[in-house]
């Protein structure tokens, strides 16, 4: 199996953990009340011995193949559509790798609980925002992106609108998700609280 299909196939994974990490993100529209239970909820589902090991190999190995894949073919890539794909998939590379990695470290050094309380404590204090906040919402634009490109390609002999529409939809359900996730995690929706503990991760 060529490594193209071992990039999807690690993707399919990565997915079913994805789906339920925006809906959690999601139900703090709601409160982070809800936010909170939801997270308890699924936790026992990605946080185990077995998948959660798994969940960061895929990981690993999706950074790496998709950054090998995007420098392989550079010099060969031609179009926008192209080129949105490699360069959503480096910045979703980037993220997971920077985001997975300040989730171990808040759970292993700092020891902290990296619920919502852990996100959102970016988004409150400067000048701290003005980088979670276009990482975030940059991150979520990206990875709908992402699957646009690839819908695009299943698509590429149908008619134009429809290669359109294979592109536009997603990067347009991205585009409000992201929107959301952010006035959520800014205390925009719903005042925020957020404990010392985590505030004093920027002090």
């Amino acid at each position: 199996m060529s490594s193209r299909k071992f990039h999807r196939l690690s993707a399919c994974f990565l997915a079913i953990y994805i789906v339920l990490h925006l809906g959690n993100h999601l139900m703090a529209v709601a409160g982070v009340h809800a936010h909170l239970a939801f997270m308890q909820a699924i936790r026992p589902l990605y946080r185990n011995a077995v998948v959660e090991p798994l969940l960061l190999a895929c990981v690993l190995f999706q950074c790496g193949s998709g950054i090998w894949m995007v420098l392989r073919g550079w010099k060969k890539r031609s179009g926008l559509v192209a080129w949105l794909q490699a360069g959503s998939g480096l910045y979703l590379a980037l993220f997971l790798l920077v985001h997975v990695g300040a989730v171990l470290f808040g759970r292993a050094a700092l020891r902290l609980d990296t619920n919502f309380y852990y996100a959102a404590a970016g988004f409150v204090l400067m000048p701290y925002v003005l980088f979670f906040a276009p990482y975030y919402f940059l991150a979520v634009c990206a990875l709908f992106t992402h699957l646009g490109c690839a819908a695009y390609w299943q698509v590429e002999a149908r008619s134009p609108m429809v290669r359109r529409l294979a592109i536009g939809v997603p990067a347009g359900v991205g585009l409000v998700l992201a929107v959301l996730i952010n006035l959520a995690l800014a205390g925009v929706l719903h005042p925020l609280a957020i404990p010392a503990k985590y505030l004093m991760i920027y002090q």
